[in-house]
């Protein structure tokens, strides 16, 4: 290396020293200073922009008073924490996945999966203190000055810049915040303050242990599941349970600790458990939903997915994709003029109208050019119950030939929903029924019988597979739902 190499890399250094010694702000829990990129307000519109994509995109769970309980407890925490005046949100998704999440700036997230498997408002305080810890301890904003420091080689100006720009491209991500791992680290303080926060709301702490118990035995009954999910977003630092057992052992508990293990399952009375088949479901690869009234059959052999915000299958060389989604109120010609309205997008022939399942509708070959280079498709907007729904198959442009007359062929499939059997599906759903006398597991499950395997009965009311219920107390059973055998969330997989 030569002195006028080594002159000019200590050139390019000084800025960024100067900027890196600027950018330190002190941790609200820790009280040491750290590094940091994102300024509080960054933080706080960061999080709030990508809330509302993950409403939109996950789906808010339609019942108040659920929604009420869980963020009367959540605002009593964050109230007490470190960080009182962030404008802290908490929403309960209409997800069947075992999971809960923060976003950056007072965003909490939880699922009413992970709802229907918790055992008391005490646990659920342990939930939803964990989370809100993440947010006070500032590891989301952690991680992002992580990423964009190690990004600073590529470009000195970013660092500098009032903007933050590679902060501005997070935003833009939107439910990428949801993979930003945390740390072992950040995992255990986030651990150590939601025992902190429990405890100052007078809750019994010995309950937090359940959580980790739970959580492991239902990720272990249910396998790889679909994500997000607790054990993708939250990486294990250990045995979290046997650490709360003992952190619990060491801790004063004053006599009438809360747990209110009666009140919490009430409120879960009569939630959907799992995947709700009203909100579609596929059966084989035929996509059914009840509620719409429609059904289109995807390829045999793609990889499908229903979520809130749209229906995507994807081929098995992953070349290809199709997708269904709502268009709103549209005619099918304005939205198709709205489609082509959209940056990078523009058509390859004339539109077609013409009727698809018996309903008007239109159809159009676009190109679109995008980050990931150029893509072709064709894309249909139809009329069907009120609603106009899109319907759309792409790939990229050197591959669009090989796969025309499969898009053509799903496409033309959409319509009417004539498989009447899943006209009246309905989904399971927890009942809460009162234990006569002590019962173990099997007992309980003879009298009140469950639409779930009985490991699932077990966790969901806190107790091994062997273990006994006791006289007097409420527990929880799951009646109703489709058969699994029909009822599949990624035909192809």
């Amino acid at each position: 290396m030569t002195r006028r190499s080594t002159a000019a890399r200590s050139l390019i250094a000084l800025p960024i020293a100067l900027a890196l010694a600027g950018a330190c702000a002190v941790n609200p829990v820790t009280g040491k200073r750290e590094l940091s990129l994102v300024s509080k307000d960054q933080e706080i519109a960061l999080g709030k922009q990508s809330a509302e994509q993950v409403k939109q995109q996950m789906g808010v769970y339609p019942d108040e008073k659920v929604q009420a309980y869980v963020r009367e407890i959540g605002m009593r925490i964050a109230k007490a924490s470190e960080r009182p005046d962030l404008p802290w949100q908490f929403t309960v998704l209409d997800d069947p996945t075992v999971n809960a999440f923060a976003l950056p700036g007072g965003p909490v997230f939880i699922t009413r999966g992970i709802l229907t498997y918790l055992g008391s408002e005490a646990e659920l305080a342990s939930v939803l203190g964990h989370e809100i810890g993440h947010i006070t301890a500032r590891h989301s904003v952690e991680q992002l000055s992580k990423q964009q420091l190690a990004q600073l080689g590529l470009g000195v100006g970013m660092i500098v810049s009032p903007e933050l720009a590679q902060v501005g491209q997070a935003a833009a991500a939107g439910l990428q915040l949801l993979f930003l791992k945390y740390g072992r680290d950040a995992e255990r303080q986030a651990d150590q303050l939601g025992f902190k926060y429990m405890a100052q709301q007078g809750y019994d702490v010995r309950e937090m242990s359940k959580v980790f118990v739970t959580l492991e035995r239902s990720s272990a009954q249910q396998g790889a599941g679909r994500v997000p999910e607790w054990q993708s977003t939250h990486p294990d630092p250990g045995n979290r349970a046997e650490t709360a057992r003992e952190r619990a052992a060491k801790a004063t508990i004053p006599p009438g600790a809360k747990v209110e293990h009666d009140r919490y399952v009430q409120l879960v009375s009569g939630m959907v458990f799992g995947d709700d088949p009203r909100q579609g479901f596929f059966k084989g690869d035929t996509f059914l939903h009840p509620d719409l009234k429609f059904q289109m059959k995807f390829p045999q052999g793609w990889k499908a997915q229903n979520a809130p915000s749209a229906v995507v299958a994807v081929s098995p060389k992953q070349d290809a994709a199709l997708q269904l989604a709502a268009a709103g109120k549209l005619s099918p010609e304005e939205a198709t003029k709205k489609f082509f309205q959209q940056e990078g997008v523009k058509p390859l022939q004339a539109p077609q109208s013409g009727t698809l399942g018996g309903q008007a509708a239109t159809a159009r070959y676009f190109q679109a050019q995008t980050d990931q280079g150029v893509l072709n498709g064709i894309v249909s907007f139809v009329s069907h119950g009120g609603l106009t729904y899109q319907l759309v198959g792409y790939s990229p442009a050197q591959a669009f030939s090989g796969y025309e007359a499969t898009f053509k062929q799903a496409l033309s499939t959409f319509g009417p929903l004539t498989d009447k059997s899943a006209e009246n599906v309905q989904p399971a759903k927890v009942e809460v029924v009162r234990v006569p006398r002590e019962m173990t597991i099997s007992e309980f499950n003879q009298q009140f019988p469950s639409t779930v395997p009985l490991d699932v009965v077990a966790i969901v009311n806190g107790v091994d597979k062997d273990g006994k219920l006791p006289g007097g107390t409420t527990a929880k059973r799951i009646t109703g739902g489709v058969p699994a055998k029909q009822l599949q969330q990624q035909p192809g997989s």
